[in-house]
């Protein structure tokens, strides 16, 4: 009931947007923006490319807001958007070039061990959370900019096979196998590498910190995902439908799941900037 209700405001949102209503435009586009931006932000792994991704995004969904049909839920059609427009746009951006995973091993293990400054006046364990989000967001600029597509639905945010494979254009046997081969992937790099998952390896986020300060990995006066935090991921998707796996690949996937949900930190300034297009002024004659 409740997707349906979802919808049917969304569908009464675009009606009124496209007569002209900048109200009804506003709303429906800040329903939707903090969660294309973490979708975003977890392809990319960066907030600043994060920003510029679900600019780019919400410009084509208002633009071509009046292609929408009624056949599938707004959600999906928004990230069919986004699927056509990072898989398809220019590759021009850094976080397409893909990270073999054995240079990211070969990074984490050239870090070196070294305590958690403590000069930045910021609390040790925020430094190490930020490490720690990090690095992991890291791993996923390993994974083909597909693979990461396919993580994001399939694992971070749960949607079903179903809805998946509409948005993807595939079968749902194809989208759970290809789902299938990205996890193998990331959790067998996890479990060689990660001390969150396997204890007997050495690498740890508290370990590396210092190590992430210096090189540029994390910016002590400015913590990238420790800002505008509103909840974690987890607690935003919707209740989990089915399950394709073992239970304890759920370990890793709840490390993931755990990671902050966030604002963008321009989250006003969007539909401002959207106003000042004149393609969306004739559009929406306003």
């Amino acid at each position: 009931m409740k997707n349906t209700d979802n919808n049917q405001e969304d569908i009464r949102l675009i009606k009124e947007s496209l007569d002209g209503n900048k109200e009804a435009l506003e709303t429906l586009i800040k329903k939707h923006q903090v969660w294309v931006y973490n979708v975003a932000l977890n392809l990319t792994a960066e907030t600043n490319d994060a920003e510029d991704l679900m600019q780019e995004v919400f410009i084509k969904v208002v633009t071509n807001l009046s292609k929408f049909e009624q056949k599938s839920q707004f959600r999906t059609w928004v990230y069919r958007i986004i699927k056509n427009h990072f898989l398809n746009s220019k590759r021009d951006k850094q976080y397409y070039e893909v990270i073999p995973w054995e240079t990211f091993g070969k990074g984490l293990d050239n870090t070196r061990d070294e305590p958690v400054p403590t000069a930045y006046g910021i609390e040790q364990k925020l430094l190490v959370k930020e490490a720690k989000m990090s690095c992991m967001k890291g791993m996923l600029l390993c994974l083909t900019p597909e693979q990461r597509l396919i993580y994001v639905m399939g694992e971070l945010f749960e949607i079903p096979d179903s809805q998946a494979s509409e948005i993807l254009e595939i079968s749902k046997d194809n989208f759970r196998k290809k789902l299938s081969r990205t996890r193998q992937q990331l959790y067998n790099f996890m479990n060689e590498k990660c001390g969150l998952i396997n204890k007997k390896n050495p690498c740890r986020c508290a370990r590396k910190t210092a190590g992430f300060i210096k090189a540029g990995y994390v910016n002590p006066k400015n913590l990238q995902f420790q800002k505008n935090v509103i909840s974690s991921i987890e607690k935003v998707i919707e209740p989990k439908l089915h399950t394709f796996h073992h239970e304890v690949i759920g370990e890793y996937q709840a490390l993931f799941q755990q990671h902050h949900y966030q604002k963008p930190v321009n989250e006003l300034q969007l539909f401002e900037s959207l106003l000042t297009m004149d393609a969306l002024k004739k559009t929406f004659d306003l």
